[in-house]
């Protein structure tokens, strides 16, 4: 494919994620963004596409990158190599497109992936479990539970991955945790995780819990299934419907009932010990956005968890 630009994607050759340099300017960088500007698995309203260059907008409201929580910055430890060229008209092309790229990527640096809709992380998990030769724990943060067997009648969309991640062998279904599950589904299709040996924590399982303490009972469940092997690769996908429409109403599929943002910042900051090996964050829709909520929340997201992985994972003298 050339490497033509469309409108929607973010070249390079202005200020990354946190106004990080471009992968050319620090190649070695230990964490690197990349943006995955798709959106033809959508199913209600479009527009993820947009989603990586307004989430790295937000972000330079940063200001300086110093966490309040963890005091630090992870600007020096970090690049961006602007929006992946892909074909943005039919998924089997796109994600013949973007998995050699992604391997290419996770294999020199840790990643995180600002989509595009959810159906790039199918896509992502495979590059991932090719990379590492074995299945990952996954940690699933959305108000959907993407485990349905066909997507409209097609064999493969953004509410499919998971199911399709599964029947792969891409991730361990009795490492897979899912959180803020809430929207309308058959039950075989809502509890296809726990039906398989998972755990999930729905969105009315986590009312009213907002602080450490509150949720201490869901963190400490997570790391226990999770971290039971200080070895097994944790993968993030966090879909940004996974809140509110109160807090995230800039998004495809939105759901009532769903996280704030102080609760899925505490669940980050409370599960950062994991041994995560890297992160999407997907279904950033700016054009149903209110005020920038959604790119801002997503943003904020994205660094809590870059800073997390550099309070744990300091460089070797």
């Amino acid at each position: 494919m050339s490497e033509y630009l469309f409108a929607f994607q973010t070249s390079t050759t202005h200020a990354g994620f946190l106004r990080a340099p471009p992968l050319a300017a620090r190649p070695d960088a230990r964490f690197l963004v990349a943006g995955v500007p798709w959106d033809g698995a959508t199913t209600n309203r479009p527009g993820a596409r947009f989603g990586p260059h307004e989430i790295r907008r937000a972000s330079h409201m940063l200001c300086d990158g110093i966490h309040p929580g963890y005091g630090l910055s992870p600007l020096e430890a970090m690049a961006d190599c602007g929006d992946l060229t892909l074909p943005n008209t039919a998924l089997g092309p796109m994600r013949a497109a973007l998995e050699p790229q992604a391997r290419a990527l996770l294999a020199k640096h840790h990643m995180v992936w600002l989509g595009g809709d959810h159906s790039i992380t199918l896509s992502l998990l495979r590059a991932y479990r090719a990379h590492l030769g074995r299945p990952l724990a996954l940690l699933h943060f959305d108000a959907h539970c993407d485990t349905w067997e066909s997507h409209f009648d097609e064999p493969s969309g953004h509410g499919t991955w998971v199911f399709e991640a599964l029947r792969e062998g891409l991730i361990d279904p009795k490492l897979s945790v899912q959180v803020g599950i809430r929207s309308a589904a058959a039950r075989a299709t809502s509890n296809y995780v726990a039906d398989r040996g998972g755990l999930i924590y729905t969105g009315r399982d986590l009312r009213g819990l907002a602080s450490s303490a509150q949720l201490e009972r869901v963190t400490t469940e997570i790391r226990a299934r999770l971290a039971a092997d200080a070895a097994i690769p944790v993968y993030m996908s966090f879909d940004i419907d996974c809140l509110d429409p109160a807090f995230a109403p800039g998004t495809g599929t939105p759901e009532p009932g769903g996280l704030s943002t102080t609760q899925a910042l505490t669940l980050l900051e409370d599960l950062d010990s994991l041994n995560f090996i890297g992160m999407d964050l997907c279904e950033v829709s700016p054009p149903y956005d209110h005020a920038e909520l959604s790119s801002n929340a997503a943003a904020t997201l994205a660094w809590t968890y870059l800073c997390g992985r550099v309070a744990r994972t300091p460089r070797a003298a």
